[in-house]
């Protein structure tokens, strides 16, 4: 995730998560340490501190992972990438008047064709 937002010139400072295990622990630490970021913890019982993110999941489980009958897992991993693509580069979300995500970031044209072909 790092990388392709470093891709898009959008550098990312801090790391917000919720208080289960794996963001406690040890290595988690470690790699947040390691790659310069600041780690913020959403309050404990307040889920709309990660509101965000929680929509995101029931979207993404919605219009990808249960939005038609895979085969197999590996097909369902295949249609991840172009639907992350189509959810942050063409889909309108209601929260940005009907905007997609990208439409946020402050990308310079040629670094915006360069990545969007």
């Amino acid at each position: 995730a790092l990388r392709y937002y470093r891709g898009l010139g959008i550098r990312i400072t801090r790391i917000m998560t919720d208080n289960g295990v794996c963001y406690r622990s040890k290595r988690f630490r470690r790699l947040v340490r390691r790659l310069g970021l600041r780690h913020l913890w959403t309050k404990p019982y307040t889920p709309r501190t990660n509101g965000k993110a929680e929509r995101f999941i029931q979207t993404s489980l919605r219009e990808w992972a249960y939005a038609c009958s895979y085969d197999t897992s590996e097909q369902r991993a295949a249609h991840l990438l172009p639907w992350l693509h189509h959810y942050n580069w063409h889909r309108p979300h209601a929260s940005l008047g009907y905007l997609p995500p990208i439409s946020r970031a402050p990308l310079p044209l040629n670094n915006v064709l360069g990545l969007h072909t």
